[in-house]
């Protein structure tokens, strides 16, 4: 492996897929994703005498991706065996502590058609807690006592890697760090019943994002990639994020021009066709999520987010 010039390395540069995990002990760590395992950088970092960022959020938030470079260097150059296979890794989050959680809707143009919806005119915005975040493998409890009409939305998720205001579309891409899958888990009932989203989209883990974090300079064209959905091992939607309605550079403009957006805030950036709120049968006929479903989300180079409901 050879060495790189880390004096402004920046999350974007890394050359690994990253993830959040959890240790033995309930801790959280960071992993990196290696040809023969993932790399346990804070048991590695300890066992090398090296200092490195405690979890993803301590990665983003305070610049520290030359300390993972280094641990990562230091161990394949000393033959550290800090692995642990990806069946076994116990996956958190992918970031605990963000400031912000955006989400845009109706940003495909066949799910606005799906959905006979209006083609927005300038991204339709909500927001999501940090209460909603879920993590691959993780569960999700439906909240049964206030609605039964559960979806899935397969969803490219943007992770800024800088604080930043009023980015042109031009220098869009820049200010992010990486990107992930994410599903936008949707109580439709609750979406439906009033003029406002919030409440159909806002229950505890209905923001699942990861396993990784793919750092920006491995992912040439966000706007370029495959995007899959499969409900208990039958495919939902696949698509492409070429076509969104507004790019991830539009979407970083238009929102950075409302609000500072900071390292390790979140956004997802809309769902392809194929929910089940597009399908064309009675709403009375279709089958919502329910307890025992599993469901897969894929994007192209980025992995696949499993979700199990309960």
């Amino acid at each position: 492996m050879t060495s790189k010039d880390t004096s402004a390395l920046g999350v974007a540069d890394l050359d690994w897929r990253i993830a959040n995990l959890r240790n033995a002990t309930g801790q959280l760590t960071l992993g990196v994703e290696l040809a023969d395992g993932i790399l346990d950088i804070g048991a590695a970092a300890e066992q090398l005498s090296l200092i490195c960022p405690n979890n993803m959020d301590d990665l983003l938030q305070h610049s520290r991706a030359a300390e993972v470079q280094a641990v990562v260097e230091a161990a394949e150059r000393q033959g550290v065996k800090e692995r642990i296979a990806e069946a076994d890794a116990l996956f958190a989050p992918l970031v605990t502590q963000p400031e912000k959680i955006v989400c845009v809707g109706f940003n495909y143009r066949a799910h606005v058609a799906e959905a006979h919806a209006e083609t927005p005119k300038a991204p339709p915005l909500f927001a999501k807690y940090r209460n909603a975040l879920n993590h691959h493998r993780g569960f999700v409890e439906l909240p049964t006592r206030v609605d039964h009409e559960f979806d899935y939305e397969t969803e490219l998720v943007m992770v800024f890697g800088h604080a930043c205001r009023n980015v042109p579309e031009s220098e869009a891409l820049n200010v992010i760090a990486g990107y992930a899958t994410g599903n936008d888990l949707t109580a439709r009932g609750l979406q439906t019943n009033t003029s406002q989203f919030l409440a159909g989209k806002c229950s505890d883990g209905f923001a699942p994002a990861g396993p990784w974090l793919v750092p920006r300079s491995k992912v040439p064209d966000p706007n370029a990639l495959r995007i899959q959905t499969w409900l208990n091992g039958e495919s939902r939607q696949d698509a492409n994020t070429r076509d969104m309605i507004f790019s991830c550079r539009q979407l970083v403009a238009y929102i950075t021009s409302l609000m500072t957006m900071r390292p390790g805030d979140i956004v997802f950036t809309g769902t392809p066709p194929g929910v089940i709120w597009g399908q064309t049968i009675p709403p009375a006929d279709r089958r919502w999520l329910q307890a025992g479903d599993q469901v897969i989300s894929s994007l192209e180079g980025l992995g696949a987010l499993q979700i199990n409901l309960r």
